[in-house]
């Protein structure tokens, strides 16, 4: 199939194709007489698995290893592919939703102590936004950034 029957069968624009091809994470075409480039019709599976684990939240590379796994197997089943990938991606996830869930429940207890002003608010020993921690991550960072003999 051309190129376009391909990004349309798969829900690609044609720039994604061939960013595909150039990342290897698509084979390049046979080509017609004509010049045009023609793909396998399984190309549109190999188009919608990148597309799916992008979803999932595979980046590009992490794809282009999975991909390369599942060609170089020699049966199926092989390999420590997408198993071993998706328990790490799903430990990532695990741990953004955490973080995320502590960002959101000290946003509420913000919201809920009525911080109206961060100046004011940082001030307050009872404020339930997190500047002291901030603060003492803050000065570490910098400490250890500096360079001997250099002043602030």
């Amino acid at each position: 199939m051309r190129s376009s029957e391909l990004a349309a069968a798969a829900g690609v624009n044609l720039q994604t194709l061939r960013y595909y091809e150039r990342r290897g994470l698509l084979d390049e075409p046979v080509r017609s007489l004509g010049g045009h480039r023609m793909y396998p019709s399984e190309a549109i599976t190999t188009l919608r698995v990148i597309k799916a684990a992008q979803r999932l939240g595979f980046t590009l590379a992490e794809v282009s290893e999975l991909l390369d796994t599942a060609r170089h197997r020699h049966a199926r089943g092989e390999g420590a592919g997408l198993q071993a990938r998706a328990r790490e991606k799903l430990a990532d996830v695990e741990a953004k939703i955490a973080d995320l869930t502590v960002i959101a429940e000290t946003l509420r207890a913000g919201i809920a102590a009525g911080c109206d002003d961060l100046q004011t608010c940082a001030g307050d020993p009872n404020c339930p936004l997190p500047f002291p921690e901030i603060g003492h991550e803050i000065g570490s960072a910098d400490r250890t950034h500096d360079t001997p003999g250099r002043r602030r």
